[in-house]
């Protein structure tokens, strides 16, 4: 694959090992100071981009490349959003399974509007929204909720609700436009869903009947069309007014 454009290679499948493309070229294609950044499944060697896991080569604009693939266990990316489950708790910081290889960190100053002395009651057991400020395979993730300006944008403990989990392909489905299952459960049901992209989804909604069942929906849709998505949850509406 070394003399293919990375263009020509997005959507497609890649292997262990392929030559994904030369950073210098793709750099040149890209318009304005945008860094590149490589997601899950690949990595760059001397200048080089290559693949080290099977997968769909996906894009997301403006410069994001990575590999899609349905695996379970979650490789921690620098900025990414995630759900984690707090483990342990210390007088400055809290321990966080996102699951990963090991625990995350969470300081407990990394709350919007957080001081020593106004610390947020986080207990061991909870789940919390969270955005990896630090991601390296020879170092603790680090998880901070705020956006990094100090506002909380949505991040910061997840209370009541349920949460499920899921591969990381279909996470990553969820949260993509083009997906419509919570659009079409949205004309339904009154809820709030929060996907991480560590494969793990937290779903709140009126009643326990009506988590069961979009719960169900996005556990029984990874592998379907938008068409099949659709007359799914026209299948599930049913059930539930019988």
């Amino acid at each position: 694959m070394a003399d293919k454009d990375v263009a020509s290679l997005v959507n497609r499948v890649v292997m262990p090992g392929d030559v994904i493309g030369k950073v210098a070229d793709l750099e040149a294609t890209i318009e304005g100071k945008i860094k590149i950044k490589f997601g899950p499944g690949l990595r760059e060697e001397n200048g080089v981009i290559l693949a080290y896991k099977a997968g769909v080569l996906r894009h997301r604009k403006p410069a994001t490349y990575l590999i899609d693939c349905n695996q379970r266990r979650y490789v921690p990316v620098k900025e990414e959003r995630v759900i984690g489950i707090v483990t342990n708790r210390g007088s400055d910081s809290y321990k966080v399974d996102i699951g990963g290889a090991m625990p995350a960190s969470l300081p407990s100053l990394s709350f919007e509007g957080a001081t020593k002395k106004n610390k947020p009651n986080i207990q061991i057991g909870d789940i919390v929204y969270a955005r990896l400020s630090v991601a390296n395979k020879d170092m603790e993730p680090e998880l901070d909720c705020t956006d990094g300006s100090g506002k909380s944008m949505g991040l910061g403990p997840l209370n009541g609700g349920f949460m499920i989990t899921c591969s990381l392909g279909l996470s990553r489905k969820l949260l993509s436009k083009e997906f419509v299952l919570l659009k079409c459960l949205g004309k339904y049901f009154p809820f709030e869903c929060t996907v991480g992209q560590n494969g793990r989804v937290w779903i709140n909604s009126s009643s326990t009947s009506h988590t069961i069942t979009i719960a169900n929906a996005i556990t029984n849709s990874e592998y379907m069309t938008n068409d099949q998505i659709q007359t799914m949850v026209k299948q599930l509406m049913r059930g539930v007014q019988a």
